[in-house]
Protein backbone atom coordinates (compact mmCIF):
# COMPACT_ATOMS: atom_id res chain seq x y z
CA UNK A 1 0.00 0.00 0.00
CA UNK A 2 1.36 3.17 -0.76
CA UNK A 3 -0.07 6.73 -1.40
CA UNK A 4 -0.25 8.85 -4.54
CA UNK A 5 2.68 10.04 -5.22
CA UNK A 6 3.88 12.32 -8.32
CA UNK A 7 6.73 10.53 -10.17
CA UNK A 8 4.80 7.18 -9.97
CA UNK A 9 3.61 5.96 -13.11
CA UNK A 10 1.59 2.68 -12.94
CA UNK A 11 0.15 3.66 -9.70
CA UNK A 12 -0.33 7.40 -11.13
CA UNK A 13 -2.18 5.93 -13.68
CA UNK A 14 -4.64 4.08 -12.04
CA UNK A 15 -6.03 6.81 -9.54
CA UNK A 16 -6.35 8.72 -11.97
CA UNK A 17 -10.58 8.14 -12.45
CA UNK A 18 -10.45 8.41 -8.56
CA UNK A 19 -8.62 11.92 -8.23
CA UNK A 20 -11.28 13.91 -10.06
CA UNK A 21 -13.72 12.58 -7.18
CA UNK A 22 -11.28 13.02 -4.75
CA UNK A 23 -10.65 16.38 -5.59
CA UNK A 24 -14.26 17.42 -5.17
CA UNK A 25 -14.65 15.49 -1.92
CA UNK A 26 -16.54 12.04 -2.80
CA UNK A 27 -14.96 8.52 -2.81
CA UNK A 28 -15.33 5.96 -5.26
CA UNK A 29 -16.73 3.27 -5.15
CA UNK A 30 -15.61 0.19 -7.85
CA UNK A 31 -17.26 -2.18 -8.23
CA UNK A 32 -17.10 -5.57 -10.61
CA UNK A 33 -17.84 -9.23 -11.19
CA UNK A 34 -17.07 -12.70 -11.70
CA UNK A 35 -18.47 -16.14 -13.21
CA UNK A 36 -20.43 -14.38 -15.54
CA UNK A 37 -20.01 -16.85 -17.96
CA UNK A 38 -19.74 -20.63 -16.43
CA UNK A 39 -21.38 -23.90 -16.71
CA UNK A 40 -21.61 -24.15 -12.93
CA UNK A 41 -21.76 -21.62 -9.76
CA UNK A 42 -22.98 -18.42 -8.55
CA UNK A 43 -22.02 -15.17 -10.00
CA UNK A 44 -20.41 -12.53 -7.28
CA UNK A 45 -20.08 -9.14 -7.29
CA UNK A 46 -17.72 -7.20 -5.25
CA UNK A 47 -17.53 -3.17 -4.35
CA UNK A 48 -14.48 -1.66 -2.74
CA UNK A 49 -13.76 1.75 -1.48
CA UNK A 50 -10.33 3.01 -1.10
CA UNK A 51 -8.84 5.90 1.22
CA UNK A 52 -8.57 8.95 -0.74
CA UNK A 53 -4.83 9.07 -2.17
CA UNK A 54 -4.32 5.08 -1.63
CA UNK A 55 -3.49 2.22 -4.32
CA UNK A 56 -2.96 -1.39 -3.43
CA UNK A 57 0.56 -2.02 -4.88
CA UNK A 58 0.05 -4.70 -7.77
CA UNK A 59 -3.50 -4.82 -7.80
CA UNK A 60 -4.52 -5.11 -10.93
CA UNK A 61 -7.14 -6.63 -13.39
CA UNK A 62 -7.90 -10.31 -11.62
CA UNK A 63 -7.80 -12.00 -14.92
CA UNK A 64 -4.05 -11.50 -15.03
CA UNK A 65 -3.04 -12.68 -11.59
CA UNK A 66 -2.31 -15.86 -10.44
CA UNK A 67 -4.57 -17.38 -8.02
CA UNK A 68 -1.69 -17.07 -5.53
CA UNK A 69 -1.49 -13.61 -6.19
CA UNK A 70 -4.92 -12.84 -5.60
CA UNK A 71 -4.92 -14.61 -2.56
CA UNK A 72 -2.42 -12.21 -1.40
CA UNK A 73 -3.96 -8.72 -2.73
CA UNK A 74 -7.15 -10.08 -1.39
CA UNK A 75 -5.87 -9.46 2.02
CA UNK A 76 -3.74 -6.59 1.42
CA UNK A 77 -7.13 -4.71 -0.44
CA UNK A 78 -9.66 -5.94 2.18
CA UNK A 79 -6.99 -4.50 5.35
CA UNK A 80 -6.83 -1.34 3.32
CA UNK A 81 -10.16 -0.66 1.80
CA UNK A 82 -12.13 2.14 4.26
CA UNK A 83 -15.34 -0.26 3.38
CA UNK A 84 -15.66 -3.06 0.57
CA UNK A 85 -18.87 -5.47 0.21
CA UNK A 86 -19.53 -8.74 -1.72
CA UNK A 87 -22.65 -10.02 -2.85
CA UNK A 88 -23.73 -13.20 -5.09
CA UNK A 89 -26.78 -14.24 -7.26
CA UNK A 90 -27.54 -18.16 -6.98
CA UNK A 91 -27.45 -20.77 -10.07
CA UNK A 92 -31.50 -20.83 -9.57
CA UNK A 93 -31.64 -16.86 -9.72
CA UNK A 94 -29.76 -17.05 -12.81
CA UNK A 95 -31.77 -19.26 -14.02
CA UNK A 96 -35.21 -17.42 -13.51
CA UNK A 97 -33.59 -14.11 -14.45
CA UNK A 98 -31.11 -14.75 -16.87
CA UNK A 99 -27.46 -14.43 -16.21
CA UNK A 100 -27.91 -10.42 -16.78
CA UNK A 101 -30.23 -9.59 -13.95
CA UNK A 102 -28.48 -11.65 -11.58
CA UNK A 103 -25.50 -10.13 -12.26
CA UNK A 104 -27.11 -6.55 -11.01
CA UNK A 105 -28.80 -8.53 -8.12
CA UNK A 106 -24.88 -9.52 -7.12
CA UNK A 107 -23.85 -5.84 -7.64
CA UNK A 108 -26.78 -4.25 -5.41
CA UNK A 109 -26.19 -6.52 -2.77
CA UNK A 110 -22.51 -5.90 -2.48
CA UNK A 111 -23.22 -2.04 -2.97
CA UNK A 112 -25.83 -2.63 0.15
CA UNK A 113 -23.13 -3.74 2.56
CA UNK A 114 -20.66 -1.20 1.99
CA UNK A 115 -21.21 1.26 5.39
CA UNK A 116 -23.48 4.06 4.97
CA UNK A 117 -22.10 7.31 2.90
CA UNK A 118 -22.50 8.29 -0.41
CA UNK A 119 -19.82 7.43 -3.14
CA UNK A 120 -19.48 7.55 -6.61
CA UNK A 121 -20.07 4.45 -7.89
CA UNK A 122 -17.72 3.30 -11.03
CA UNK A 123 -18.49 -0.10 -12.89
CA UNK A 124 -16.45 -2.02 -14.88
CA UNK A 125 -18.54 -2.48 -18.31
CA UNK A 126 -21.55 -1.18 -20.37
CA UNK A 127 -23.84 0.40 -18.31
CA UNK A 128 -26.10 -1.40 -15.71
CA UNK A 129 -29.65 -1.12 -16.79
CA UNK A 130 -31.41 -2.13 -13.66
CA UNK A 131 -28.38 -1.39 -11.17
CA UNK A 132 -30.66 1.39 -9.44
CA UNK A 133 -27.79 3.81 -8.62
CA UNK A 134 -26.42 6.34 -10.76
CA UNK A 135 -23.67 5.17 -11.92
CA UNK A 136 -20.39 5.52 -14.18
CA UNK A 137 -19.66 2.55 -16.88
CA UNK A 138 -15.91 1.95 -17.72
CA UNK A 139 -15.23 -0.30 -20.39
CA UNK A 140 -11.65 -2.25 -19.64
CA UNK A 141 -12.36 -0.51 -15.91
CA UNK A 142 -10.76 -3.40 -14.50
CA UNK A 143 -7.51 -2.49 -15.84
CA UNK A 144 -7.91 1.36 -15.67
CA UNK A 145 -9.73 2.19 -12.52
CA UNK A 146 -7.60 1.17 -9.32
CA UNK A 147 -10.93 0.69 -6.99
CA UNK A 148 -12.34 -1.49 -10.01
CA UNK A 149 -9.41 -3.71 -10.10
CA UNK A 150 -9.54 -4.33 -6.41
CA UNK A 151 -13.35 -5.13 -6.95
CA UNK A 152 -12.49 -7.83 -9.79
CA UNK A 153 -9.78 -9.38 -7.36
CA UNK A 154 -12.08 -9.26 -4.37
CA UNK A 155 -15.01 -11.15 -6.54
CA UNK A 156 -12.98 -12.79 -8.03
CA UNK A 157 -10.96 -14.78 -4.94
CA UNK A 158 -14.33 -15.26 -2.97
CA UNK A 159 -16.21 -17.30 -5.85
CA UNK A 160 -12.88 -19.44 -6.55
CA UNK A 161 -13.30 -20.42 -2.72
CA UNK A 162 -16.67 -21.45 -2.94
CA UNK A 163 -16.33 -23.32 -6.33
CA UNK A 164 -13.12 -25.13 -4.49
CA UNK A 165 -15.54 -26.20 -1.68
CA UNK A 166 -18.53 -27.11 -4.28
CA UNK A 167 -15.34 -29.17 -5.67
CA UNK A 168 -15.31 -31.29 -2.44
CA UNK A 169 -18.69 -32.25 -2.65
CA UNK A 170 -19.68 -32.64 -6.45
CA UNK A 171 -15.58 -34.33 -7.26
CA UNK A 172 -15.28 -35.46 -10.92
CA UNK A 173 -15.94 -32.42 -12.44
CA UNK A 174 -12.95 -30.81 -12.11
CA UNK A 175 -14.16 -27.24 -10.37
CA UNK A 176 -10.84 -26.97 -8.14
CA UNK A 177 -9.19 -26.38 -11.90
CA UNK A 178 -12.18 -24.74 -13.86
CA UNK A 179 -14.20 -22.86 -11.24
CA UNK A 180 -17.30 -24.09 -13.13
CA UNK A 181 -16.25 -22.61 -16.58
CA UNK A 182 -16.79 -25.06 -19.54
CA UNK A 183 -13.95 -26.51 -20.26
CA UNK A 184 -13.61 -30.20 -22.68
CA UNK A 185 -12.36 -31.59 -18.68
CA UNK A 186 -15.74 -30.03 -17.33
CA UNK A 187 -18.07 -31.03 -20.17
CA UNK A 188 -16.83 -34.39 -20.75
CA UNK A 189 -17.77 -34.86 -16.69
CA UNK A 190 -21.19 -33.79 -17.37
CA UNK A 191 -21.27 -36.48 -19.88
CA UNK A 192 -20.59 -39.59 -17.35
CA UNK A 193 -22.18 -37.97 -14.10
CA UNK A 194 -24.46 -35.98 -15.29
CA UNK A 195 -25.73 -32.25 -13.57
CA UNK A 196 -25.58 -30.87 -9.54
CA UNK A 197 -27.92 -28.46 -8.67
CA UNK A 198 -25.20 -25.84 -9.18
CA UNK A 199 -25.39 -26.28 -13.26
CA UNK A 200 -27.12 -23.35 -14.81
CA UNK A 201 -29.49 -25.39 -17.00
CA UNK A 202 -30.03 -21.94 -19.32
CA UNK A 203 -26.93 -22.26 -20.44
CA UNK A 204 -25.58 -23.57 -23.81
CA UNK A 205 -27.30 -27.25 -24.21
CA UNK A 206 -27.62 -27.44 -20.44
CA UNK A 207 -31.33 -26.95 -20.51
CA UNK A 208 -31.92 -29.54 -23.30
CA UNK A 209 -30.19 -32.18 -21.39
CA UNK A 210 -26.63 -33.68 -21.96
CA UNK A 211 -26.46 -32.71 -25.60
CA UNK A 212 -22.86 -30.65 -25.45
Amino acid sequence: MKPDESGSTRPQDLLEYERRFWGRGRLVAGVDEAGRGPLAGPVVAAAVVLPEGVHVEGADDSKQLSRETREELFNAITSTALTFGVGAASVREIDRRNVLRATTIAMQRSLDRLKAAEYAIAVDGLPVKWLGREHDAVVQGDALVHSIGCASILAKVVRDRLMLRLAQRYPGYGWDRNMGYGTAEHREAIQELGLTPHHRLTFTGLQYGLDL
